[in-house]
């Protein structure tokens, strides 16, 4: 008798597909891991597109690991500059660059990641948006949108 299959908690990440972001009627289904990263692979069997667990997030298509974006967010929260974290960790200037922008464009996921996982208080985290967007001087504008909606004084509108 085959053993029941673990819930998968991912959905489908093509905006073709009618089960896009949908919770309700997916059907996916694991399809190995990359090499290159080792990140597990999914496939949707209604659009039949295979998409990887970090699609949609911060790490998706980063060759650095999760800990050493980690490790990176710590030397900003320590207002260090983005060449002196080039100095401590050995990553170009150019990557942790990119990092930032992508930090700025999810950072509501990125805000409530920090502040659980990493134990940050919301003053440290909002020191780093302040960092980020003061370095970076030409963030994309989903960047900003994203910036302007975990700094202090945000209102919806």
């Amino acid at each position: 008798m085959a053993r029941p299959r673990g819930k998968i908690e991912v959905v489908c990440q093509n905006p073709r597909c009618r089960y896009y972001l949908k919770e309700k009627g997916k059907d996916i289904i694991k399809s190995g891991t990359y090499k290159s990263t080792g990140h597990q692979r999914y496939y949707c069997k209604h659009c039949k597109t295979y998409f990887m667990e970090t699609k949609g997030t911060p790490l998706y298509r980063k060759h650095l690991s999760e800990r050493e974006i980690i490790n990176i967010c710590k030397h900003l929260v320590e207002k260090n500059g983005i060449r002196s974290i080039e100095r401590i960790t050995g990553h170009h200037r150019d990557t942790i660059g990119r990092l930032l922008e992508d930090m700025a464009e999810h950072a509501e996921e990125m805000n409530e990641y920090l502040i659980k996982n990493l134990v940050l208080t919301p003053f440290e985290c909002d020191e780093l948006w302040s960092f980020v967007k003061k370095n970076k001087k030409t963030l994309s504008h989903a960047a900003q949108i994203g910036l302007k909606k975990v700094m202090h004084g945000y209102t919806r509108v």
